[in-house]
């Protein structure tokens, strides 16, 4: 049984993100996987889940191959249930990788909003504690998002000016190469255990490396 490497990514799909902001998410999904169905190491070792949060959050993909993956369709509503989200990856993370008999790599969780949680965000934080995560970058899309929430649940924070189609896009292209560098280094027997062991961000990134604090 070889060693996965498990990825989770937590898109918030509320209201404000209809439009451009949500088709744009979407195209970055699906270029990713491409990209990433490129990669042979990916292919090896990657393993892919999204889910989604707005009134409700909902795994959309549960963890599959890139092969076996198939590309989920988002859609809006209401509010954005951070803390939800948390509890429901905590859970997802139990029941698809902490698996008696198992041995995957420690999951990478990319999670992008443009907002502020409406719902008990410390609730999720704190089952969160509850694991061992690998690496968890938050990214705060636009003016309407606020990283003192984010840096709550991670020190590993970036942001983006504006929540329009070439930052998302930039940021989901930056996510396949970080994806692709954390393949890399398992083949290797190792995991990425910090922002300087990713690949540079392209310019519409903004780091916030709160490990540097």
């Amino acid at each position: 049984m070889h060693r996965r490497l498990p990825i989770y990514i937590l898109v918030d799909t509320s209201f404000s993100m209809t439009g451009e902001p949500l088709k744009a998410v979407q195209n970055g999904l699906d270029t990713l996987v491409k990209a990433l169905r490129q990669d042979p190491q990916a292919l090896e070792t990657a393993y892919l889940s999204v889910i989604e949060f707005n009134s409700k959050a909902k795994q959309l993909e549960t963890l599959k191959d890139l092969t076996s993956f198939q590309m989920p369709t988002l859609e809006v509503s209401g509010a954005t249930s951070m803390g939800e989200a948390l509890s429901l990856l905590v859970e997802c993370i139990k029941n698809e990788v902490l698996v008696e008999g198992r041995r995957d790599w420690k999951p990478m969780v990319f999670l992008l909003t443009d907002g502020i949680p409406t719902d008990n965000l410390q609730k999720g934080i704190n089952e969160l504690k509850s694991i061992k995560i690998g690496t968890f970058v938050a990214c705060a899309a636009g003016s309407g998002a606020k990283i003192e929430y984010l840096e709550k649940i991670t020190p590993l924070v970036v942001t983006l000016d504006e929540a329009n189609t070439e930052s998302i896009s930039s940021f989901f292209k930056w996510v396949s190469a970080s994806i692709s560098v954390g393949s890399q280094k398992v083949e290797q027997g190792k995991e990425i255990d910090a922002f300087g062991e990713l690949p540079p961000p392209p310019k519409e990134i903004n780091i916030i490396d709160l490990t540097k604090h």
